[in-house]
């Protein structure tokens, strides 16, 4: 009877996601095509799960258990490490997951983004962790839409050991080397922990790169009587690493890698790298909890973080563009005009790869030779400087943070079956984004004036000023240039959570109200925008709501249903709303919250031998944003050439699925591991878009933009795992995993499909039907398969290495990926937005994507000594 009410549920739960599938054909107009492919994944992509009937016998009687939150999820457990080359995100979401340290909420008020290269490295002090995925009720916060992890950094939270170890790498480092030492409480309540983890790699997996951090945390904790305990936590990562830039097929072709990097050149006989990140960006914190008595708890913590992230590249003025795998540069530029020179080239580069790589040298002697008189310096008359003015040099775009953050968190529970949780918080984040000149790479001074503006205004020379009030300035190394601007952003919220836990049954509500700002503050008066670039911008506000609530169903103490539905709105991130936050104040008109509706309903078994989840999952958003910038060829609604922002309203999205999880041990030894998502994630609107001209402020017509029904890009939309796990009774583990990941897409540039870039051509004529197809046609990458290894042993050392008569132990572990070495695993990618719709030539190929690859086979291994 249990056995097929289960098999009753699974068949709904499917009936279901087709019903839904169903629904959006009456809806949402969808291709046919489209809704073929929505039904074969719902219904023939979804694994069977197999359950033996003496699994579904009742696991008590009367009040049936609830499911820990802390509790190991099957399909979070699987994906988290086997989904990860292929830049597989949770539900498609792009900004679903939230990172919680003691309760506190780091994700940046700018990005939505959460800062992981804060505490990289740092993973042997995290683990003291508490999820709640989706819409499940948490203890720390309303939570965000996809997984919310709170972790606990106190020093009495790690284990109360002493680990030393080495491990050697092939992927981003090459070495590592770790200390790290937890006291555990002693008698006088006293605990201590610290951590320290060096990384290095001259050069890793991608050619040119290389990789230079310390991660380091330390914590002290005191306890006070019974009911207080005081922490104090630092922990921060200085990291300098030399990066990869993405590069077209072509590119790549002609290096005979997929792993080619035109970010680096050779300089002196030594490979240098021009797009390297720096940042150092230390956090402080300070928590108190407050236990009045066992069954209710008020914690309260304090943050503070500041420091720079700096990212260099390579600019230039009024001097051709040095990127080696500039378009004009390639082949293909040539293979409709010059041919037999696109021969010759295509040869050339094969031959000589590193011709596709910086030429460092070239731009040295252009600086060296650029010998310049400036007049009127810093807007002095008479006021001259000769030199070697640099049209090359080395930048940094440097984003300057400083962030503080308060949260209190108090639980209690009323009685036996009701728990109440409530919460407050602030936060205020100030980030400074500037330009600065990190070398002149052989020059004397750089001039702070726009060329773009010299170009357009070529007789207006206070308009070549990126700030008049000093004209001409001249600028050396380590100095600002370019734009210099803050944004600042605050929040303040209030949350309320309850729970109720019945014989059968377990119910949650909760929302939050939060009220948040931001504006920007020019601290240049830009030239071409003298009224709107400097000082204070218009100050926008938003109050937002969020609620969720949910049921589930304990039909005994193995088998669980639940249903939760939540709806969220939220403020746009200033990048999305400022048109050219590096110049002006102007932003996009209209400006709303976004707003989030979603539902996911599933099963949950949990029984000594087997553990499984099914959920499927619906979501709809609204009212997005987004600004793209970018050189724009004319030939449309623009005629000439110019730097554009290009900015979009109206985005909505859509995201639905299924998930599976599914653990069984089918041994004392062996287990065996799978997941499986079949989502998908949609545009489900035509956007808007206002195009303005960059150097004027000027602003052109709307158009529509036709996305709807084009994917939501760089994740896959598929993808699936299964693998065995092997433990020995004599302290060695391996296993086998096999990934297979599908419907992965590059990311559409909207600019692409706008109407008016086809209005003045023939549709009916083969050449223009072909540039059509192939422009508007979203890509989507083959399907890939990747094999992946881990395992270890550990052994318990003999009494003579024993501390403190305590026993010690030697551990190792290996970790293989991708062991197969597939190196066609496009794990990243986008559409030029320039496009070339001249009617002479209408070459839909002459600005084609660019792509990033995940790593072939590499490895990971370790060897740690640990004692207490």
């Amino acid at each position: 009877m249990k056995a097929s009410l289960l098999t009753i549920f699974l068949l709904v739960s499917g009936s279901a996601l087709m019903a839904q599938a169903d629904l959006l054909t009456d809806t949402i107009p969808r291709t046919d095509s489209m809704i073929a492919d929505i039904k074969s994944q719902a219904i023939d992509n979804l694994p069977t799960i197999t359950i033996n009937d003496d699994d579904l016998e009742d696991g008590s009687l009367g009040t049936v258990s609830s499911i820990l939150t802390a509790g190991r999820d099957p399909f979070l457990s699987a994906v988290s490490y086997n989904f990860s080359p292929a830049r597989f995100r949770l539900r498609s979401y792009e900004n679903g997951d939230a990172v919680y340290l003691n309760g506190i909420d780091f994700t940046g008020l700018d990005n939505g983004f959460t800062p992981y290269g804060l505490w990289s490295g740092l993973t042997n002090v995290m683990r003291s962790r508490e999820n709640a995925y989706g819409l499940a009720a948490g203890d720390f916060a309303i939570g965000s839409l996809g997984l919310n992890t709170n972790i606990d950094m106190r020093a009495g939270a790690q284990w109360a050991q002493t680990q030393i170890g080495y491990a050697v790498s092939n992927r981003n480092y090459t070495h590592r080397i770790l200390l790290t030492h937890g006291s555990g409480f002693n008698k006088k309540g006293w605990a201590y922990s610290f951590m320290l983890s060096p990384r290095y790699a001259n050069e890793g997996y991608i050619p040119g790169s290389y990789y230079r951090s310390l991660s380091y945390y330390a914590a002290v904790d005191k306890l006070i009587g019974t009911k207080n305990t005081f922490s104090l936590i630092a922990f921060g990562t200085p990291t300098e690493n030399g990066r990869q830039s993405p590069s077209t097929q072509e590119a790549m072709d002609l290096a005979g890698t997929n792993y080619y990097n035109p970010a680096w050149g050779f300089q002196n006989g030594k490979k240098r790298n021009a797009n390297v990140a720096e940042t150092f960006q230390p956090a402080f914190m300070a928590v108190h909890e407050y236990k009045p008595t066992n069954k209710s708890s008020l914690m309260t913590s304090v943050a503070y973080v500041f420091g720079k992230r700096k990212t260099s590249g390579i600019d230039w003025f009024n001097a051709p563009d040095p990127r080696p795998d500039y378009y004009r540069n390639l082949p293909s530029y040539y293979d409709l005009t010059e041919p037999n020179k696109a021969n010759i080239l295509r040869d050339y580069f094969k031959n000589n790869p590193d011709a596709l790589q910086i030429n460092w040298h070239s731009l040295y002697d252009v600086n060296y030779g650029n010998i310049e008189t400036v007049n009127n310096i810093n807007g002095n008359a008479g006021n001259t400087l000769t030199g070697k003015r640099s049209l090359y040099i080395l930048s940094n775009r440097v984003n300057d943070l400083k962030r503080i953050m308060a949260n209190t968190v108090y639980k209690t529970q009323l009685n036996d079956k009701v728990t109440l949780t409530a919460g407050a918080n602030f936060q205020n984040q100030v980030n400074a984004y500037y330009q600065e000149v990190k070398d002149l790479l052989g020059g004397d001074f750089l001039v702070n004036i726009n060329q773009f503006a010299q170009r357009a205004f070529p007789l207006e020379r206070d308009k070549w000023q990126h700030d008049v009030n000093t004209p001409n300035r001249i600028v050396k190394t380590g100095e600002k240039y370019g734009y210099d601007y803050t944004m600042t952003m605050n929040r303040a919220a209030a949350w309320a959570q309850g729970i109720i836990v019945l014989d059968n049954f377990d119910f949650f509500a909760g929302g939050e109200i939060s009220r948040s700002n931001f504006y920007r503050t020019g601290l240049n008066k830009n030239g071409l925008f003298l009224e709107q670039s400097y000082g204070d911008s218009k100050k926008l506000n938003f109050t937002n709501v969020s609620a969720k609530a949910g049921v589930t169903y304990k039909y005994n103490g193995r088998n669980y249903f639940f249903l939760n539905g939540g709806y969220f709105t939220a403020p746009p991130f200033f990048e999305n709303v400022f048109i050219a936050p590096r110049t002006q104040n102007t932003m996009q008109d209209s400006v709303q919250s976004e707003i989030f509706k979603t539902v996911e309903g599933g099963y949950r078994l949990v029984t000594p031998r087997v553990k499984a989840t099914l959920t499927a999952y619906y979501t709809q958003s609204k009212n997005g944003y987004d600004v793209r910038s970018f050189y724009y060829d004319g030939g449309d609604v623009i005629e000439r050439q110019d730097f554009i922002n290009y900015s979009l309203s109206g985005i909505d999205k859509l995201f639905f699925g299924t998930e599976i999880g599914l653990e069984v041990k089918l041994t004392q030894t062996l287990t065996f591991n799978g997941a499986a998502f079949a989502g998908r994630a949609y545009y489900d609107s035509r956007q808007k878009a206002i195009i303005s001209i960059d150097n004027s402020g000027q602003k052109f017509a709307p158009q529509t933009i036709y996305l709807k029904d084009y994917r939501i890009p760089s994740t896959p939309q598929n993808a699936y795992s299964a693998g065995f796990f092997y433990r020995s009774p004599k302290y060695w583990y391996v296993s086998l995993t096999a990934n297979y990941f599908d419907n992965m897409w590059v990311d559409p540039a909207p600019s692409k499909r706008a109407k008016e870039i086809f209005q003045n051509l023939d549709i009916t004529d083969p050449k223009v039907n072909d540039f059509y197809t192939s422009t508007i046609k979203q890509e989507k990458y083959e399907p890939q398969f990747t094999l992946d290894f881990f395992g270890g042993w550990s052994k318990r050392l003999s009494r003579k290495y024993y501390f403190n008569n305590q026993p010690s132990y030697l551990v190792f572990n290996l970790g293989v990926n991708n062991i197969l070495n597939n190196t066609n695993i496009r794990s990243g990618g986008f559409e030029q937005a320039r496009f070339d719709n001249n009617p002479q030539t209408l070459n839909a190929n002459k600005f084609p994507s660019k792509y990033y690859y995940a790593y072939g086979i590499n490895y990971y291994a370790s060897v740690i000594f640990r004692f207490n």
